[in-house]
């Protein structure tokens, strides 16, 4: 990073984002709690304007350093929310992420019945990128239901399903296979609409039995065994990096 982009102007909860120390959240919290020192001067404004690179922000009395960039992908099981600490008590992803100290925040949401793929990181500027609706940057699901599909089901998705006065539609979707009462489909989707996938099977009147994410543009789940995780490689870290 140079010394220009270092210096930036931004507000301190923001910074202490940025410098992949907590989420934005937290750090209001945090501010407004008055454990935050600005240049050794109590802080309690979240929108201050600090100058990344020059100024020193303290968090309980121990100096933010720019934290070491961390980026994960895990094979999300199905049950898990998605949140650091969920309100109801459920159980959340971060149980499985005991060995990382570092602050990381998902890229893009799966909600509790979903499964697959899921990218983590402290890099808030990356994360942003990943999931810009500018990015256009495809999400592939295998999703089973609860009947057996047809040509008439996978253009009917590909064309669109209308609900509530949006339109949801695949960027493409194709059978993976067919059983006796029920089968698999791949659908792709390059923009993220809540709960896209299953509002569409609603709509229709078709059980969505599972949903699992299987690749975020070029990065695929592949064999992570369910429930664990690993650092992305530089190659897949930059191969969703947005080219200006």
């Amino acid at each position: 990073m140079s010394d220009a982009k270092d210096s930036r102007r931004t507000g301190l909860a923001r910074a202490l984002s940025k410098l992949g120390f907590c989420s934005r959240t937290q750090a209001f919290s945090l501010i407004r709690a008055g454990r935050v020192r600005l240049n050794q001067r109590p802080v309690r404004d979240p929108e201050t304007c600090v100058r990344l690179g020059k100024d020193r922000i303290e968090v309980d009395g121990k100096p933010i350093d720019q934290a070491e960039k961390v980026y994960l992908m895990l094979n999300k099981p199905r049950g898990l929310v998605t949140t650091r600490n969920d309100e109801k008590g459920r159980k959340t992803i971060y149980s499985l992420l005991t060995g990382y100290s570092e602050w990381l925040a998902p890229v893009g949401r799966l909600d509790m019945a979903s499964e697959g793929l899921l990218l983590l990181t402290n890099d808030s500027a990356w994360g942003a990128q990943v999931t810009s609706p500018e990015a256009h940057i495809d999400k592939t699901y295998h999703v089973q239901i609860d009947t057996v599909a047809d040509q008439e089901l996978v253009d009917r998705l590909n064309k669109g399903v209308r609900t509530d006065g949006e339109l949801l539609e695949a960027k493409r979707a194709g059978i993976l296979r067919l059983g006796i009462k029920n089968s698999w489909l791949e659908i792709v989707l390059d923009e993220g609409k809540n709960r896209h996938i299953r509002r569409m099977f609603s709509e229709l009147g078709i059980e969505l039995l599972r949903l699992v994410r299987v690749a975020v543009g070029s990065i695929e789940l592949g064999d992570l065994p369910k429930g664990k995780s690993r650092p992305l490689t530089t190659d897949e870290k930059e191969a969703l990096a947005v080219k200006k």
